[in-house]
């Protein structure tokens, strides 16, 4: 039996890139997001695929339009049994050069995006006592770096608020489930269309990964909700293992390092932001899953491919403690020697 999934944020990026995922399932996909050249262009993608689309143009920020998405995709393909919230804003500058606007805004999207997404999938999965909700996240929700307050502030409010409602969850012994996919560095078209004041064109911090790698870590979120978060690339693991063990020492070493590795040598976008309004409209142009820095990316991720596999990952533990536990052994016996 098909799915109904409902994907935020879906006509780019990662939501465009994990709707594919979803077709190819023959899943009944229901795609949101403000701008509609990119929704439609992803609809020809997922019927093409073999699954069937929903196009639902609609702002994120705003509760009752998120609310009037979920009506009409259960009116069309009936029960949701999966949400995914994916859609964001954000804004590139140092803290005092992002005006009270701008803040509002980006957090409204990328912050109260979710937690509207979150409350309105659960009005309807709460009372059949089953439904599964992703959160797209990112490792700078938990290590924050210099130039995006504005979306490191929002991550780590999400990965807050969503704990919050697990324990609850929890609590009532529900069969609904939430968890979070924490994401690596990906190109996705943001970093052409987002609001900046940096000198030059921003990036990702290389290594820098495919959306398609993002979506199939969502994908397999999604699959498999019971585990509190998923982190997606090594570069995830190794950032959050270096907060937690030298958080002083990471917080110099970005205040060196942050400013450049999160600029090209390009000039910066000269085209509209998505902000306030959606860059791909009438007039505009279908952005797709890709941003500009393919021959930069990465299309695997070993470390998110051994996790979707524990008995791999497990197995890859024990013979890495084997070949330590031997060459331990032989430098033993060489030394007794």
């Amino acid at each position: 039996m098909s799915q109904t999934v409902v994907i935020t944020g879906a006509s780019a990026g990662i939501g465009r890139a994990t709707a594919r995922l979803y077709a190819r399932r023959g899943a009944r996909v229901v795609l949101v997001a403000r701008g509609r050249t990119g929704l439609d262009n992803c609809a020809e993608e997922v019927e093409s695929l073999g699954g069937r689309p929903l196009v639902q143009v609609a702002d994120v920020a705003d509760p009752e339009q998120v609310e009037a998405v979920a009506e009409a995709a259960e009116r069309a393909f009936g029960p949701v049994g999966v949400w995914i919230n994916c859609a964001f804003s954000t804004v590139f500058a140092p803290f005092e050069e992002v005006t009270p606007e701008e803040y509002r805004r980006a957090t409204e999207v990328t912050y109260l995006g979710f937690v509207n997404g979150t409350r309105t999938a659960l009005k309807r999965m709460l009372p059949r006592d089953r439904g599964t909700i992703v959160q797209v996240g990112s490792a700078l929700g938990e290590r924050s770096v210099p130039l995006q307050s504005v979306y490191c502030g929002a991550k780590h409010a999400i990965n807050g608020f969503t704990s919050s409602l697990r324990t609850e969850l929890l609590h009532r012994g529900s069969n609904v489930h939430v968890t979070i996919a924490q994401m690596p560095a990906v190109n996705t078209p943001q970093f052409s269309w987002v609001t900046t004041r940096l000198p030059r064109h921003p990036q990702p911090v290389p290594p820098i990964y495919q959306p398609e790698v993002a979506a199939r870590g969502v994908l397999h979120a999604a699959d498999h909700p019971r585990r509190k978060q998923y982190y997606i690339g090594a570069t995830t693991v190794a950032t959050l293992w270096a907060n937690r063990l030298a958080p002083a020492l990471l917080d110099r070493y970005l205040a060196r390092t942050g400013f450049d590795s999160q600029q090209t040598d390009l000039r910066p976008p000269t085209g509209e932001s998505n902000l306030f309004a959606p860059v791909d409209g009438p007039r505009g142009h279908d952005h797709g899953a890709h941003g500009i820095f393919d021959e930069a990316s990465h299309d695997r991720s070993l470390q998110a491919t051994l996790s979707r596999h524990p008995a791999a990952l497990a197995a890859a533990f024990a013979l890495g403690g084997a070949a330590t536990a031997a060459a331990l052994g032989r430098r033993g016996r060489t030394s007794a020697a």
